[in-house]
C-alpha cells in the first residue's frame, strides 16, 4: 500500500525533528503524555499551514520548535490550575546515566530557565536563534542563561554537596 504525501511528509518530520520536539516539550510540561500530544499539535500546524521553508532544513525545525514551544506555553497555562506528574525518565533518556542528577536539577528551574537552558545545550541552538524562537530580546536569552547556570550551579552546590 503506497503512503500518501502527507504520510510522507510527517515520517520525514517525525524521524528527524520528533525527538527534540519531544524533549522540548518535556522540558515545559515535565509530563510524558502532554509532551507527546503537543508533538502531535506541531505536526498538525505544520500540516494545516504548509509553510514554504524552500528546502531550508535550518528554517524548518526553527519553525517546528518556535510552534512547540508555543504550544507547550499556551498548555502550561492552561494546566496551571492542575497538578502535573513527575518528568518521565524518557526524557534524559539519550544521557548518560551518571548526568541524570544535572537534567533533574534543570527540571527544577522554572519554565523560562528550562527553556533556554534546553535549546543552547541540547539542542545546540545560538542565543540569536532561541530569541527568535522564544520571541525574547537576544539580550535576555543570554541574560536568562547565565541566571538559569548561576540558579543550577546553587541547586547542585546544596543537593550534590559540589563546590
Amino acid at each position: 500500500m503506497a503512503l500518501s504525501v502527507k504520510e510522507l511528509q510527517v515520517r520525514r518530520i517525525l524521524d528527524l525533528y520528533g525527538d527534540s520536539l519531544y524533549r522540548l516539550a518535556c522540558s515545559y510540561l515535565k509530563n510524558e503524555a502532554d509532551a507527546q500530544e503537543i508533538v502531535q499539535d506541531t505536526v498538525i500546524q505544520l500540516l494545516k499551514y504548509d509553510p514554504d521553508f524552500g528546502g531550508d532544513t535550518q528554517k524548518e525545525k526553527g519553525w517546528l520548535m518556535k510552534t512547540a514551544s508555543n504550544l507547550s506555553r499556551n498548555r502550561l497555562r492552561s494546566l496551571r490550575s492542575h497538578p502535573s506528574e513527575e518528568l518521565d525518565e524518557a526524557f534524559a533518556g539519550t544521557e548518560a546515566e551518571d548526568l541524570r542528577y544535572v537534567w533533574d536539577a534543570v527540571s527544577s528551574l522554572p519554565v523560562k530557565y528550562r527553556e533556554v537552558i534546553h535549546l543552547f545545550y541540547q539542542e545546540g541552538y545560538s542565543t540569536k536563534e532561541i530569541s527568535t524562537i522564544t520571541g525574547r530580546k537576544e539580550a535576555t536569552v543570554r541574560s536568562d542563561l547565565h541566571r538559569a547556570r548561576e540558579e543550577l550551579k546553587e541547586i547542585l552546590r546544596e543537593s550534590y554537596d559540589f563546590e
